[in-house]
């Protein structure tokens, strides 16, 4: 049973951002399994021919022992909607392929597209993706996510975004926002108007 997982893209036959997906596995498993993998995720991905082009989701799903590979080609689906859920009690720090949780808050976004999950009076994240904020200069994300993706983690180091406390109050301060994850590229997306958050 494969009960962790990092979602990689590949564009063209090309993996994107390992650096990020090597050391958020390797961090997880010090912390779910107590050891130090010995595995590098570049090694693994023999990404099959009919998956040399285009944007692919690799799914590199991985337990203490072993590893395994799933490829699918990829076309983002539009989230132009997003339904504020509360939840004080969810907890996904780590990227599990268990998504029981999260799923069932999905029940409650309605005629949203996706939902916005506030845990403890705090913005966190989506059902797919953290979140970040536009005030007119800058780009902020929630300081507190539900899980620190990879793309939230690389556009950190690059002074792209900064972080914040949150709170569902504060969400009228900014004008838009846009998603994040390793499969949504931050500058090509457009960004959505904060009146698209309900």
């Amino acid at each position: 049973m494969y009960l962790l997982v990092e979602t990689i893209r590949i564009k063209n036959g090309v993996p994107e951002n390992l650096r990020w997906h090597q050391d958020r596995y390797e961090r997880s498993c010090r912390t779910f399994y107590k050891t130090s993998p010995k595995i590098f995720i570049e090694e693994e991905l023999n990404i099959p021919a009919e998956f040399s082009e285009g944007i692919v989701k690799c799914r590199f799903l991985y337990n203490k022992d072993s590893v395994k590979t799933e490829f699918q080609h990829y076309s983002a689906r539009p989230i132009n909607s997003l339904k504020l859920v509360e939840d004080n009690g969810i907890e996904y720090s780590l990227k599990f392929t268990d998504r029981t949780a999260i799923n069932n808050l999905l029940k409650s976004k309605k005629e949203c597209e996706d939902i916005l999950i506030i845990k403890e009076g705090f913005i966190t994240d989506t059902s797919i993706a953290n979140i970040v904020f536009f005030d007119g200069k800058k780009w902020i994300t929630p300081a507190d996510p539900l899980l620190k993706g990879t793309a939230r983690e690389r556009l950190l180091n690059e002074n792209i975004i900064s972080t914040a406390e949150i709170t569902e109050n504060d969400i009228k301060q900014f004008s838009h926002f846009k998603l994040i994850n390793a499969m949504l590229e931050f500058d090509v997306q457009e960004m959505k108007d904060i009146s698209c958050i309900k």
